[in-house]
């Protein structure tokens, strides 16, 4: 192994899209959306720009079914008025942003603990109707930890969005 690569012996690829492509493959939006969907107890959100109205709302929605939902973005993108952050908090979610990096540069989802969305694509209009973007979801127990000890981190250098 590579030095601080991880294991990930049984990978299930759960899903993979692409915007701006052929058409053949699902929309990055679509994936990002219907993981979002097929969470049942957590969603943790690590995002750079964080603008999409269709996550914003299918994160409130999963907050209201129970899935405990917390999200870390980056603090010079997500600090003016078009950002959803102001969305999210105002509806219970945990929201923190992160001003510790020149560029807090994440786009990354981690679902019930198992599986990792990630790729090029922002949570942003621009990356779902304007740009050539990718995203995927990855199934690993070990991958999903890797994840999740950097947003803890991540997260607990943020400082909280008020209402």
């Amino acid at each position: 192994l590579v030095s601080g690569a991880v294991s990930a012996n049984a990978v299930t690829i759960q899903a993979v899209g692409f915007s701006g492509g052929d058409g053949s493959t699902d929309t990055a939006l679509n994936v990002v959306l219907n993981g979002i969907k097929s969470a049942k107890s957590t969603i943790d959100v690590s995002a750079y720009s964080f603008t999409s109205k269709p996550i914003s709302y299918a994160l409130i929605d999963a907050s209201k079914r129970g899935v405990k939902v917390r999200i870390v973005a980056d603090a010079k993108q997500n600090n003016r008025i078009y950002s959803a952050v102001g969305y999210t908090v105002a509806n219970g979610i945990p929201t923190r942003l992160n001003s510790e990096y020149q560029d807090f540069h994440n786009k990354f989802m981690i679902i019930d603990s198992v599986c990792v969305e990630t790729g090029s694509f922002n949570y942003s209009a621009s990356a779902a109707n304007k740009n050539a973007e990718n995203a995927l979801i990855i199934c690993d127990i070990g991958l999903s930890k890797a994840y999740q000890q950097q947003f803890n981190r991540w997260f607990n250098q943020g400082q909280d969005v008020s209402k």
